[in-house]
């Protein structure tokens, strides 16, 4: 009966549910808000269950928008309500709904300032991402794009560190100011379609000056979200400054609606400009990678280490995203370009779980220990030792052991690129040296040794 308005609960029931945990939270008497931290997981199941749903009745055989909504929202502006889902979308919606629960579940008992307030910015959050996944529609993609700031720069700016002032003003500048390039080349496409349907937009025939200022737009606004190198410097700052669910917001989903709107607007809206200037586009995804892996090394703050992790991990799917346009020029074969693609969504869907869980687990050894400098800390695994049988786990996870979700990704993109050009996907290897080098690193500094005095905690629980 609701099956043709999954993506609309998907979207609206965790913001209803967010707006109630708020009102909740203000009449909840009982302990640490107990009834009020049971509806907000009751609420991200729901949802999560929703996309089980979506899941089981999905197409896996067609390439078209399945569970279309479309109904008429701006009619002066021919704008409409329009949300529909192929594979791409659909697995960011699920990776949407489940990191939900994981950060709600990583809160229950951590943290006690605003907690209502808490949960409700991250079930709010939720829903407004999922809603930039489902977007058909330009316009309403760019309000949920929008409005998916308000949730994180209120959770870093209340809930972040002694900067987080500093970090959420940061982080809100640079990812609105990109954002306005994206709604002027909304504006100026709307202009010659006469409306903001995506479709509209990938068949509309561009000048080569239009096409270049369309792509630099769209450059601007994915660059800074996802982040590339040189636009990378908010997110080690908002990690840092960032609790702990924020930082899993961040690096799990926020990220990774940069590398979408690659996927969903640069590639078929502007692919020619995008294949001429590819040999840039992959310079700065090897500069992400090899640069900013070098960099990571010599972090003193764990969570600073795991920030800039992320960004050289970014340029690994950046990589691959690019490198489709060479590769099919090279070997004239679709599949090794629809390789890399698939390679960079693994690895983003990959990166948000071993990263999300890094990021949990920095939390908790704050909460404890009340520090997040490397130096603080050794001889974990002696007095934490499931802590650090699960952090080793996602760790090699992070640094793409074989075996592990991590490698996957980075094999499929290095040896497209292979195929393409050896001296761009030797580069790209190094992320094979960099990231254990940066990883046993804080390891060997922090798991291991003889604990440090006072370094007398229990371990974590089986929630």
């Amino acid at each position: 009966m609701f099956d043709k308005y999954l993506l609309s609960l998907l979207i609206w029931l965790p913001i209803l549910g967010g707006c109630l945990i708020l009102v909740m939270g203000h009449y909840d008497k009982t302990y640490k808000y107990r009834l009020t931290k049971y509806y907000a997981l009751l609420f991200s199941l729901i949802t999560f269950a929703l996309c089980i749903r979506m899941y089981c009745l999905f197409n896996l055989n067609t390439y078209h928008m399945q569970f279309v909504e479309d109904y008429a929202w701006i009619p002066l502006l021919h704008a409409r309500y329009t949300l529909g889902v192929d594979g791409i979308s659909l697995l960011f919606i699920m990776l949407c709904s489940f990191t939900n629960i994981i950060i709600i579940l990583a809160a229950w008992n951590k943290v006690l300032f605003k907690l209502p307030q808490y949960l409700a910015i991250f079930l709010i959050a939720t829903g407004i991402m999922n809603g930039s996944f489902a977007s058909t529609d330009a316009l309403l993609f760019y309000v949920f794009w929008e409005a998916s700031l308000i949730p994180m720069f209120i959770g870093i700016g209340v809930w972040g560190g002694s900067k987080r002032s500093f970090a959420a003003i940061k982080f809100f500048l640079y990812t609105f100011l990109g954002s306005i390039f994206l709604l002027l080349a909304f504006l100026y496409m709307y202009s010659k379609t006469g409306n903001f349907n995506l479709l509209s937009f990938q068949n509309l025939p561009l000048s080569q000056l239009s096409e270049n200022l369309i792509f630099l737009a769209f450059f601007a606004a994915f660059a800074v979200k996802i982040p590339m190198f040189p636009v990378h410097t908010w997110l080690p700052d908002a990690h840092t400054e960032a609790p702990a669910g924020g930082s899993v917001v961040l690096a799990a989903l926020m990220l990774k609606l940069g590398g979408y709107g690659f996927i969903r607007f640069s590639l078929p809206i502007v692919p020619r400009i995008t294949e001429s200037l590819d040999w840039v586009l992959i310079a700065l995804s090897l500069v992400a990678i090899i640069y900013i892996g070098f960099a990571t090394i010599v972090q003193k703050d764990i969570k600073r280490l795991i920030a800039y992790s992320s960004i050289s991990h970014m340029g690994i799917v950046t990589l691959g995203l690019f490198m489709v346009f060479m590769i099919a020029a090279t070997t004239h074969n679709i599949n090794d370009a629809t390789m890399s693609i698939q390679g960079a969504l693994f690895q983003m869907v990959s990166h948000a779980f071993s990263s999300g869980a890094l990021f949990i687990g920095v939390g908790y050894l704050y909460k404890r220990f009340h520090s997040r400098q490397i130096s603080d800390y050794q001889g974990i695994a002696t007095v934490m030792p499931v802590f650090a049988a699960f952090y080793m786990l996602f760790a090699m996870g992070n640094v793409g052991l074989p075996g592990t979700s991590g490698f996957v990704g980075e094999f499929l993109i290095i040896v497209s690129a292979f195929k393409a050009n050896f001296w761009i996907a030797l580069a790209a290897g190094l992320t094979l040296l960099l990231a254990p080098a940066y990883t046993l690193w804080l390891f060997k500094r922090v798991i291991f040794g003889t604990p440090k005095e006072g370094m007398i905690h229990p371990d974590i629980d089986y929630r």
